[in-house]
């Protein structure tokens, strides 16, 4: 089991630029999601697009160059890659909506046994709202939750059934931790891959969702 959170979430975001392909147009959410861009393979050109309005989003500025109206649906600095494009919040949510993104990556507070996601309402905490999350969700062609396998009081992420509200009715297709790659089938929650410095235990352990496992499992191909 990884120690380190920055190690943790590294892996993650790694892992998930594995996913992305050659054209893709990508959505990613706040948090770890983020990390994802500056992972992205080498001779594989993506487009990120942010649900303000933004298509061609490139990383972000160098402390000084940040540009008030250059920002990520998070409110976040950004820069423009040649080529990029502006547009109303209408145009974007229209992409979304309409089936034009190829991935996004969100955050997660829990996924179930169907591959549900739960992550826009923190209990306790003021929520002005889930964002583009429920449309991301329902539109994208397929959906990727990078989070940590565990909440940092060692309960699971990965659970039964989601006990806070849904962000959509669609089930996600892969979940990325810093322990496991999970693919969602219609069979169950299928264990593809173990992170590096974790065993198969520590997966079993401290995942409370029931798992399909393979007798063999390799290792994510990453390098920490």
């Amino acid at each position: 089991m990884i120690q380190d959170p920055k190690i943790a979430r590294t892996v993650i975001a790694k892992r998930v630029a594995l996913e992305l392909k050659d054209g893709d147009i990508v959505n990613l959410g706040i948090g770890i999601p983020t990390l994802v861009a500056n992972y992205i393979p080498k001779g594989v050109t993506v487009f990120f697009q942010s649900e303000n309005g933004i298509l061609g989003m490139g990383p972000a500025p160098e402390p000084g160059y940040e540009h008030p109206n250059l920002t990520n649906a998070g409110g976040g600095p950004v820069t423009f890659l040649p080529g990029a494009a502006a547009f109303d919040s209408a145009t974007s949510f229209g992409l979304i909506r309409g089936g034009h993104v190829d991935i996004t990556v969100l955050g997660g507070l829990q996924v179930d046994e169907e591959g549900h996601l739960a992550n826009w309402m923190i209990p306790g905490k003021l929520i002005p709202g889930m964002g583009g999350a429920m449309d991301l969700v329902t539109g994208a062609k397929k959906v990727i939750v990078a989070m940590t396998h565990i909440e940092k009081n060692g309960v699971s992420k990965i659970v039964k059934k989601c006990t806070l509200p849904l962000t959509s009715v669609r089930r996600v297709d892969l979940i990325v931790t810093d322990m496991a790659v999970i693919e969602v089938t219609e069979k169950g929650l299928l264990l593809k891959e173990i992170a590096p410095q974790t065993t198969l235990d520590e997966v079993l352990n401290y995942t409370a969702a029931s798992l399909i496992v393979p007798e063999n499992i390799p290792t994510m191909p990453i390098d920490l």
